[in-house]
């Protein structure tokens, strides 16, 4: 039942919130029932509208509607849109993509901190106190977390504007601004334009200033004559494409159907669907992270033997074949076909690379080999037993594991540690600011 077609009185509940869990919501409790809250902070009292419940349900979850006694650390948020208490005084929930803006960023992040520490503990048994570093400038819009999305995606609403979903919901709410987004991506005043037979829009404006790439998904059935029109609203200085989901194919309809990123000193080609890290200074911190870990250990010298497992367009790729040299080697594994003609593309004078395209625990199945260090950097499932497993074989002297999802990476390092291997290090970074996600990066070695 959805909470538009429930009563009033089954819909609200009063709520004392408790710890803060993975996934962007706390925890509280209704007679001896867990509710998963979201736009609460602990300590807190709220009024909470439930958006999923039921007398079978071993949880409900809940929007907080009303804030009855507040934290020190609640800030007015700075989005109405996606502001949960402001969203439902005008009977629509709050889009998704903010969360945590309610929260002072010290608090987001020290919140953050005791998720992967909480993960670390009951995953991997593993007790380490989390500092979750700020990124940005100091003074600039990213430093105060926003302007910081270099990507975005947006939906469709039915009448054709510019929307965005709201939290697990099919309800799609129109929006006329996004401030977590880059001002290049805000400027392009996609909200006024005529949408009718599109179905979702990505957006990529690279943070050195480079061409955006606007990506149409058209809706089945879309003709070309509407795709003109969509592309004739758009500003003649945007790359333009529409994308196949079904082929996985990127047509260019004007300028190039990929953006041209920089990063650690090298240029990147990222096509219209590859993925590339969405915070603007993102690729340059996680680089120097990864290479500081490998570096410091004395596992990344001259004439090194490296793979670079989940590898993408190359980011990580192009300076670990830089500190290699010629002398060494660079495995690059990436499934994407699309992304991996990227990294060819980004790294075709780098003699000491081999790119492979395909599942990373097929590759490193049939290329069995030896390695001084591995770079691994999943999509938001984690490795996995099998690839774990399959690197602790190769006995590698040291993983640095890059990950965007606390519950997967420590479950992955619990498997490393029954395999006989040690957290030695680990940094992590507020590079979703206002969400409850974060990026980590660690280091991995056998123990003794």
């Amino acid at each position: 039942m959805s909470s538009e077609t429930q009563t009033q009185s089954a819909t609200e509940l009063t709520v004392d919130v408790g710890p803060v869990a993975h996934g962007g919501h706390c925890v509280a409790r209704h007679e001896g029932r867990v509710v998963f809250v979201r736009h609460g902070i602990p300590g807190e009292k709220v009024r909470v509208r439930l958006t999923e419940s039921g007398p079978d349900a071993k949880f409900w979850r809940g929007d907080v509607v009303e804030v009855l006694a507040a934290s020190p650390d609640r800030v007015e948020h700075f989005w109405d849109l996606a502001d949960s208490v402001r969203s439902w005084s005008h009977r629509h929930p709050p889009v998704g993509g903010a969360e945590l803006g309610h929260i002072s960023l010290e608090r987001q992040r020290s919140l953050k901190g005791e998720v992967l520490a909480e993960q670390l503990r009951r995953l991997a048994g593993v007790e380490r106190p989390i500092t979750v570093e700020a990124v940005g400038e100091p003074g600039t819009p990213a430093a105060a977390g926003l302007a910081w999305r270099t990507r975005a995606g947006f939906a469709v609403t039915p009448a054709g504007k510019l929307g965005m979903h709201a939290h697990r919901s099919d309800t799609i709410l129109p929006v006329g601004e996004m401030p977590l987004a880059a001002d290049a991506i805000n400027a392009l005043r996609l909200w006024d334009i005529d949408l009718q037979g599109i179905e979702r829009i990505e957006v990529a404006a690279p943070a050195n200033g480079s061409r955006p790439l606007v990506l149409l998904v058209p809706a089945a059935g879309t003709r070309a004559k509407r795709l003109s029109a969509v592309l004739a609203q758009l500003p003649e200085d945007v790359s333009v494409a529409s994308f196949d989901p079904v082929k996985g194919e990127v047509l260019r309809l004007r300028g190039r159907t990929y953006v041209q990123e920089s990063a650690a000193g090298h240029d990147y080609r990222v096509t219209g669907d590859g993925f590339w890290q969405i915070h603007r200074d993102a690729p340059d911190t996680l680089v120097g992270a990864v290479t500081g870990f490998l570096h410091d250990g004395g596992f990344l010298d001259a004439g090194a033997a490296v793979a670079d497992l989940y590898a993408g367009a190359g980011l990580f790729t192009a300076p670990l074949a830089d500190a290699v040299g010629v002398t060494g080697s660079v495995l690059s594994v990436e499934g994407s076909p699309g992304t991996s003609r990227d990294a060819r593309k980004n790294l075709h004078d780098a003699s000491q690379v081999e790119i492979v395209q395909g599942r990373v625990e097929r590759v490193l199945r049939e290329k069995a080999r030896t390695f001084d260090a591995v770079l691994l950097d999943p999509p938001r499932a984690g490795a996995g037993k099998t690839v774990v497993n399959q690197l602790v074989e190769a006995a590698p002297r040291a993983v640095a594991y890059v990950s965007c999802d606390p519950a997967s990476f420590a479950r992955d390092v619990g498997y490393f540690q029954q395999s006989g291997w040690e957290l030695n290090g680990l940094r992590a970074f507020d590079l979703y600011p206002h969400t409850h996600h974060m990026e980590t990066v660690a280091l991995l070695t056998p123990r003794g």
